[in-house]
């Protein structure tokens, strides 16, 4: 059974600019093993040295949170999506402006 997985444009670098992949994985968890073994440069863009996720990449199914469901043992089916989307961290302060001067 394969599943799509949502490749964002900052780590499509990884993936030789694919931005959609197809792939096995009955789990979450499975899907992500065999994405980082196919593109191994990926892997320390999602996982810490100690092999957690990193907390700043929120992976969805279907527009659902995994942290909501049951984590990386979600199950899929092939009619699911899955999107890695990278937190984006900077910008001001929400009422606060920078000045130049």
């Amino acid at each position: 059974m394969t599943t799509k997985v949502l490749i964002p444009t900052p780590l499509r670098q990884y993936t030789n600019k694919a931005d959609v992949i197809e792939l096995e994985g009955n789990t979450v968890e499975e899907l992500l093993q065999n994405l980082t073994q196919r593109y191994s440069a990926l892997k320390k863009h999602l996982y810490s040295e100690d092999g957690r996720l990193r907390s700043f990449v929120n992976i969805y199914v279907n527009d659902e949170d995994i942290r909501y469901l049951q984590g990386e043992a979600t199950k899929l089916t092939e009619k699911d999506v899955v999107s890695i989307v990278p937190s984006i961290a900077g910008g001001l302060q929400w009422g606060r402006r920078r000045s130049y001067a």
